[in-house]
């Protein structure tokens, strides 16, 4: 599979690109298209082989990172790492999580989801900063908490769209605390069954936005900037499926509009809940 280094733009990454500089916008740009590959080489019905896609490309960092690359992708990886001092777990981390989907991993508490969380938002969060040159111990709280919290809005408003690639991200003891399982959950229960589970975790993703608020108080404005437009426009996304009460069969998503409307937000307001 080739990368499209323009896909960030159709994505709700889009809207935190726009206050970068070129360097750090091309930069992302492509971190962002990496990202979008493995997800796509996880998630697409039609790769033929998807493990041995995960094992070229985890093959191909190695290479980038010895100096050997040999794709379009790992000569521009190759060019980011260097200009903004990213680390191989950059990319490593997210290629384990990928793993991960395609074995079905399942957790069985939220302490055993937060390995997957950090894997495929945590880290994708410490390379962003990295782009943004923000690095050390309050960079890596800050990418945990505003990574989980994106990722785990990700998980209740994908979560039916999950059941059909046969995936269930939703804790076990989660599902127990209501009368479910992920057998139940994959054969298909009524919204209102599983609306209450998707609160719970909704709340654990709450918590997280407003920690990462709390973690970006007092530091560089600008620099902040496209995390806080992040926050902004996915809290706005866990705010929506709220407003349904977590009833819903179509992923439930922000429309243009709405997304522009929370960027300017994130240039004025203070916190991402109201």
């Amino acid at each position: 599979m080739k990368a499209d280094i323009s896909s960030y733009k159709k994505s709700s990454f889009g809207p935190a690109f726009l206050f970068l500089s070129e360097k750090q916008r091309c930069a992302l740009a492509v971190y962002y298209a990496f990202c979008r590959l493995m997800d796509d080489i996880a998630d697409e019905p039609d790769i033929p082989n998807p493990q041995e896609e995960l094992n070229f490309w985890q093959e191909e960092i190695q290479r980038v990172f010895s100096g050997s690359p040999t794709t379009d992708l790992g000569r521009e990886i190759a060019q980011i790492s260097k200009d903004f001092d990213m680390p191989a777990d950059r990319f490593l981390l997210l290629i384990e999580g990928m793993r991960a989907d395609l074995q079905g991993k399942t957790y069985g508490s939220f302490d055993e989801l937060t390995w997957y969380l950090w894997r495929v938002a945590g880290i994708v969060g410490l390379a962003t900063l990295d782009i943004l040159r923000f690095k050390g111990p309050r960079a890596e709280q800050l990418a945990q908490r505003l990574g989980f919290a994106v990722q785990t809005t990700n998980i209740v408003r994908d979560v039916y769209d999950d059941i059909k690639l046969n995936r269930v991200y939703l804790p076990e003891d989660l599902l127990e605390k209501y009368d479910l399982d992920r057998q139940k959950v994959l054969k298909g229960v009524p919204c209102k069954r599983l609306a209450p589970v998707l609160k719970d975790l909704a709340e654990k993703s709450k918590e997280f936005y407003r920690l990462a608020c709390q973690t970006m108080q007092g530091q560089p404005y600008k620099q902040m900037l496209p995390c806080r437009i992040m926050g902004f426009v996915y809290r706005a996304n866990l705010a929506k499926i709220e407003k349904v009460d977590f009833c819903f069969s179509d992923a439930v998503k922000l429309t243009k509009f709405e997304k522009l409307l929370h960027c300017i937000y994130a240039l004025f307001k203070t916190d991402f809940i109201d």
